[in-house]
């Protein structure tokens, strides 16, 4: 097998193997109501893989960098759930994502025009998730309908993550691991959990899963926090197993609260 056709083969594994995990953690956020849906769809379902493919092809050093990239970019992501939330409410899911992804790429552009150490950035990420949270904690209670899986809409959430993936190990040679970081972190599973599920069960619905999600967030900046301050130390692979391990169980310990009577 030449050269070229090895890559191919292997991105279409990478793609398709990224794809299966984004499938099955949306289809079980559907089926699981508001809260644990949210806890699901803030795991790292998508920038997981693409880090794992990451580190296969780079030394732990660009990992790290990315990563650190990975944890400043989270702040577009929690602006970009919070003005879909308000959006939701009203108009249609065109409307409502696509507002939010343009928020998504402005608030990327302005916060990487400087160099971020970790400690601001996670400091910036508490901030923001703390105002928000007060503000769309309204929106979280709404009846989430069970409705039949159509293939179309399976594919297109295989679609969106395929996309990532590939932009992810095909580009990440060329446009360094700040950029990598920033691509890694583009919120695939949330976009296309938002747009497909306010196609299917309403906006006030999605958005409820959405206002559920902003403490998942800021465990996802820690999550990549991790990734961070352990690649280089103690390697990639255990750095993505720690940083992996610390996300479920910072998910864990708020399913944990909720059950004891702490709503967060």
């Amino acid at each position: 097998m030449s050269a070229d056709l090895y890559f191919l083969f292997t991105l279409a594994v990478k793609m398709a193997i990224a794809a299966g995990f984004v499938i099955s953690a949306t289809v079980l956020a559907e089926r699981a109501g508001p809260f644990i849906g949210a806890l699901i769809v803030t795991l790292p379902i998508s920038t997981g893989p693409a880090y794992v493919f990451i580190a296969l092809d780079h030394e732990a050093d660009f990992v790290a960098r990315a990563a650190l990239t990975s944890v400043l970019n989270n702040v577009p992501t929690v602006l970009y759930t919070v003005l879909f939330i308000f959006l939701a409410q009203r108009f249609d899911a065109f409307l409502s994502v696509g507002a939010g992804l343009a928020v998504w790429f402005a608030a990327t552009f302005l916060l990487n025009q400087m160099t971020w150490a970790l400690a601001p950035a996670i400091l910036l990420n508490v901030a923001v998730v703390t105002v928000f949270f007060f503000l769309v904690r309204r929106f979280r209670e709404a009846a989430m309908p069970r409705l039949p899986l159509r293939f179309s809409e399976l594919m297109l959430r295989a679609v969106i993550v395929s996309i990532l993936i590939a932009a992810v190990v095909t580009l990440s040679f060329t446009i360094g691991p700040e950029r990598t970081g920033i691509l890694a972190s583009f919120p695939a599973t949330f976009t296309s959990t938002m747009f497909i599920l306010h196609r299917r069960v309403g906006g006030k619905a999605t958005a409820a899963v959405m206002a559920h999600s902003l403490v998942g967030l800021l465990g996802f900046a820690l999550c990549m926090g991790v990734l961070y301050l352990a690649a280089v130390p103690i390697g990639a692979p255990l750095a993505l197993l720690l940083a992996l391990a610390f996300s479920i169980s910072w998910n864990a310990g708020l399913l944990m609260l909720r059950r004891a009577g702490l709503h967060l």
